[in-house]
């Protein structure tokens, strides 16, 4: 099956979905809105942009669905990867996903889906993945997640990450308050994977990546700013990107309602 009948197929899931919703007085579909700036677009350690870009996203969701659409664009015409490509959108990201409980397990979640991407203004195929993934409500909010490329890449990518949010760190009121979010994880890629984006042959570790964001709430609005930084661990695949190490910030904007 075609990554377009994959988009086709998800986007009538979820205007079937939504109707059904939307008949149910008492279920309510929330929505999200968010903006991001970035001082580079590094994606599991490759490095997509290497100037400032935008990446504004809207995502609907009830009954653990969620319907996603996210994008990139670049705001400067010095990019490396992208130039003469300023207020032009690189990537548009299509992810239908199923979040819920794991039935009989406290505290163990699972989540599948499948994202659908589109590179315009860009030499890369559209593609398509699939993925499935465990998270654990306990210190650290450790996970894990599958992705498998059913569409350009013969090959998967596999993510183990953990994380720790201190709530609160500094209250103005109970609706205007600043937190603290830590987080790190590591890739891995499949044969397949690696040959794929780095010309590797063989499976090995990707990426370490670490995060740090000081979200300030008010009310149902947050203003996120973070700094991250990310590194390829394999000496190979170190080798094959334009630029292995990379430090970037960003500070965003999101709301719910």
């Amino acid at each position: 099956m075609t990554s377009k009948k994959l988009s086709i197929i998800g986007i009538v899931t979820l205007l079937t979905f939504t109707t059904g919703v939307m008949a149910d007085d008492e279920q309510v579909i929330k929505f999200a809105i968010s903006a991001d700036y970035y001082s580079k677009y590094i994606w599991r350690g490759q490095v997509f942009d290497n100037k400032s870009v935008l990446q504004p996203a809207i995502s609907a969701s009830a009954y653990g669905i969620t319907f996603s659409i996210w994008g990139n664009m670049n705001l400067t015409d010095r990019s490396k990867i992208v130039p003469d490509n300023a207020g032009e959108f690189s990537e548009f990201d299509w992810t239908l996903d199923y979040t819920a409980a794991v039935p009989g397990v406290e505290n163990l979640n699972f989540s599948l889906g499948t994202i659908y991407y589109r590179f315009p203004n860009q030499i890369y195929h559209p593609t398509t993945e699939v993925y499935g993934g465990l998270s654990v409500s306990a210190p650290l909010s450790p996970f894990i997640k599958l992705y498998h490329d059913v569409d350009e890449i013969n090959g998967s990518y596999v993510q183990f990450g953990i994380g720790h949010t201190f709530e609160k760190i500094y209250t103005v009121s109970d609706i205007c308050y600043c937190g603290l979010q830590l987080g790190t994880s590591v890739g891995w890629g499949s044969a397949g994977y690696n040959h794929g984006y780095f010309g590797a042959d063989n499976s090995k570790l990707n990426d370490l990546t670490l995060s740090a964001g000081l979200p300030f709430c008010l009310g149902s609005t947050t203003l996120r700013p973070s700094i991250n930084y990310s590194t390829m661990l394999a000496d190979d695949i170190h080798q094959a990107t334009d630029k292995s190490d990379n430090i970037w910030f960003g500070i965003g904007l999101s709301t719910s309602f």
